[in-house]
């Protein structure tokens, strides 16, 4: 185990899973600007590692992360323009954050063990997959302090129904892992001393996939989730019939016919 920094550490597993454990107790696991560069390197170092098959984020400590520093925030009001250009930069480096989660050729997993508010909730459903311990909570908390949850509001709500996204979103209430899953937001929650071992078991059976295949399909399915039904089916009937094309869905058929293990291609650029 390395640290890239004293807030975020990388395990790297033989396996081509990468633990990215969000560390910085004293904030809380906050999205602050160093928390955020932290992790925007590191996936896009793990997006250029073909060793790198799966990402998980995780974190220490019982806050899994809190959202924006309200502390960093508050200070920029001291600014000569009270925080604007500071506020701006800070919001749109977020977004840029998440959409380079969704971006990624690498399925990311994000896995709870504590309470998710705000941006660190907006966190977890931009991941594709998360579980968490059954200790966990989550809310978009924002409007209590008269800061509404906006940018959260845009994974949120393409993770969970309208009605339960406006729920969260307009009365900040905390729900807990169970309804978290009932909506959701995440895909399981388990006890609270498997929550690692569930989320490495389930990078390392995506691992065990064709990195080209898995890494086509989560384009696809972020790709066409924005189409109308036409366009959608359109675009995805090419995406196959390139996917079939390669070396991998040759492989993978003949394997399945032949009843053997099949030999992933595992130099093919994921990008090609």
């Amino acid at each position: 185990m390395s640290n890239n920094s004293e807030i975020l550490i990388q395990d790297k597993s033989s396996n081509g899973v990468l633990r990215l454990v969000m560390n910085d107790l004293s904030s809380r696991n906050s999205l602050s600007e160093n928390m955020m560069s932290s992790l925007l390197d590191s996936l896009d170092n793990a997006s250029k590692d073909k060793d790198i098959k799966v990402v998980i984020i995780a974190s220490n400590g019982d806050v899994f992360c809190s959202g924006h520093n309200l502390k960093e925030i508050n200070s920029a009001r001291n600014n000569d323009d009270e925080g604007n250009a500071y506020y701006q930069k800070l919001f749109n480096k977020c977004s840029i954050l998440m959409q380079a989660i969704v971006n990624c050729p690498k399925p990311i997993i994000a896995e709870i063990d504590g309470v998710a508010t705000a941006a660190g909730c907006q966190l977890v459903a931009s991941c594709d997959l998360a579980i968490a311990s059954n200790e966990s909570r989550f809310a978009t908390p924002g409007v209590n302090i008269g800061l509404f949850c906006s940018t959260p509001m845009v994974a949120l709500s393409r993770n969970v129904s309208n009605k339960n996204a406006m729920k969260m979103l307009l009365t900040g209430e905390m729900i807990t892992a169970t309804e978290a899953t009932k909506i959701g937001l995440i895909n399981n929650n388990v006890k609270k001393d498997f929550v690692k071992k569930e989320a490495l078991d389930l990078a390392s059976n995506i691992a065990s996939k064709s990195m080209i295949t898995v890494s086509t399909g989560k384009k696809a399915f972020y790709a066409q989730s924005e189409m109308t039904l036409s366009d959608a089916y359109s675009y995805t009937s090419d995406v196959m019939k390139n996917n079939v094309l390669r070396s991998d869905a040759k492989e993978g058929i003949s394997a399945f016919l032949e009843k053997r293990n099949p030999n992933w291609n595992e130099s093919e650029d994921l990008d090609s």
